[in-house]
């Protein structure tokens, strides 16, 4: 197996990430997903793509809701699995060992909402003694949900459609971690990030006056492919490289101002101590 960060100890084997998942489900419209597959199965898992078929009626629905409609068919499969599911979209890279990695959440916990494996504007509530992060993320890029927490998901998804609507934009991914706090979950972030997210900038997001790309501030291990975003005209390594640096320097931004781990937070906690430990930990990498 190839080597990954050590921050962490390696987990036991009935804590890995590997070991746990039941099903996993990779969301795709028209992308390949040949690397991602073939990455996953090294791993040791068995992915499934769900594909978006072409439906006239859906023409005019804002890419936000059509992305909503993907997530939530991939919600209904989870409902029937007795184990954890892990969905992915299509452009997630994954870094090396992934499988090998340890769960962002205790393996035993009922009340999991939501153990995001990529985060976007994360930000953390609290950190147990065993080192797990309950907190906040946007963007659906790679997480893992229950059975339980998928059911409420689907409600959250029918109260977008009903109050903000199918041809409105709508950032329905910032919305799930209250959502779900307020319906006596537990929400999880990664000590660092699982893989990178791939895609290209999204003008939807432009248009909304939100940033037009995300990506990881911090990764647990080299990609193990190169992801989209990097040039097909090059070898790809330059571009990956800059836009991991900008990355880096903007986790490392959030944190020194006060975004990651805001004031408040670091004040009301019984524990400041281990929440700062963690938040500058994650950081304590040479890698890009």
């Amino acid at each position: 197996m190839k080597a990954i960060d050590g921050a962490m100890e390696q987990p036991p084997i009935s804590n890995r990430l590997g070991d746990r998942i039941g099903k996993v489900l990779i969301i795709a419209y028209k992308e390949s997903t040949d690397l991602l597959e073939k990455t996953l199965r090294e791993e040791g898992l068995t992915p499934e793509v769900m594909r978006q078929a072409e439906n006239p009626a859906m023409q005019d629905f804002s890419s936000s809701y059509r992305c909503l409609l993907n997530h939530r068919s991939a919600w209904e499969k989870a409902l029937n699995e007795p184990q954890p599911t892990l969905i992915i979209e299509a452009d997630f890279v994954p870094v090396q060992g992934f499988g090998e990695l340890p769960l962002p959440y205790p393996g035993d916990r009922t009340d999991l909402g939501i153990a995001w494996l990529y985060t976007c504007a994360p930000q953390i509530y609290s950190v147990s003694q065993e080192g797990y992060a309950q907190g906040f993320s946007t963007a659906m890029v790679a997480y893992i949900i229950t059975n339980q927490s998928a059911e409420y998901l689907i409600k959250l998804a029918e109260r977008i459609k009903d109050e903000i609507g199918p041809k409105n934009y709508s950032a329905w991914d910032s919305e799930i971690d209250a959502f779900l706090r307020k319906n006596k979950f537990n929400n999880y972030v990664p000590f660092r990030n699982y893989g990178e997210h791939g895609g290209r900038p999204n003008p939807e997001h432009r248009q909304n006056q939100l940033s037009s790309s995300h990506r990881a501030d911090v990764l647990y291990g080299k990609l193990a492919f190169l992801p989209m975003y990097a040039s097909e005209d090059h070898d790809g390594s330059f571009p990956v490289l800059g836009v991991r640096l900008k990355a880096r320097l903007k986790g490392i931004g959030r944190l020194v101002t006060g975004r990651y781990l805001r004031l408040p937070i670091l004040k009301q906690s019984s524990v400041p101590g281990r929440l700062l430990s963690f938040a500058i930990r994650r950081h304590l990498t040479l890698r890009l």
